[in-house]
């Protein structure tokens, strides 16, 4: 019997096991800020405020790896992002747009700008984002040059860093060129009339 209690609670432990949560539900330690915006403590999640910013994760640069982040927005037009691939710590919150890559979060935007769009670059599948005051999960999937984004256990994008990808034509979008295998990861603060929430961000190696 107790080989059996024992077993039923390894299997219920299973899905989380391999997880390391990278936000601790108290405050930013381990993360850094950079630019005029701010994210704030509100009820233990991370509340975006301000104008541009970008909080990034000092602790490791990330690839080969699976990034899960849970957030919600609180309008339709409430605009956010996840970086990944920065070679280097932010010096400037535009650094993960041109030296990363922004994989979004915007239920309002169209293909290549809407939720799980590489921003600009490669445009989604289908639009899987629940409505506003819901929460979402969204997992990013870093395979060597390859990035897979689901979003509520749907695939909405695969790309492929040597992919072709569509001309820039403003000065907003990323510059285009090739993203190391590895990289800091961040979330994005993008203006001061958007608030987007973030309760859990985890990594699995």
């Amino acid at each position: 019997m107790r080989i059996l209690i024992a077993l039923i609670v390894l299997a219920t432990l299973a899905p989380a096991a391999g997880w390391k949560e990278l936000y601790n539900g108290k405050d930013t330690t381990g993360w850094k800020m950079t630019g005029p915006g701010k994210f704030v403590i509100d009820g233990g999640l991370l509340k975006t405020e301000g104008g541009m910013g970008l909080l990034y994760y000092e602790g490791a640069k990330f690839g080969n790896s699976t990034i899960k982040v849970v957030f919600k927005t609180t309008g339709k037009s409430d605009n956010s992002g996840i970086y990944i691939r920065m070679p280097e710590a932010p010096r400037d919150p535009w650094y993960g747009v041109h030296n990363g890559y922004e994989v979004q979060i915007d239920a309002g935007g169209d293909d290549w700008h809407s939720t799980g769009a590489i921003y600009s670059l490669s445009k989604v599948t289908m639009h899987n984002q629940k409505p506003a005051g819901q929460w979402n999960v969204m997992e990013i999937q870093l395979k060597g040059q390859a990035t897979m984004v689901k979003l509520n256990g749907k695939l909405v994008n695969t790309f492929r860093g040597d992919q072709p990808v569509p001309e820039r034509k403003q000065w907003f979008e990323p510059v285009r060129g090739p993203r190391p295998d590895a990289g800091y990861i961040g979330i994005q603060n993008h203006d001061g009339r958007s608030t987007v929430y973030f309760k859990s961000i985890s990594v699995k190696q």
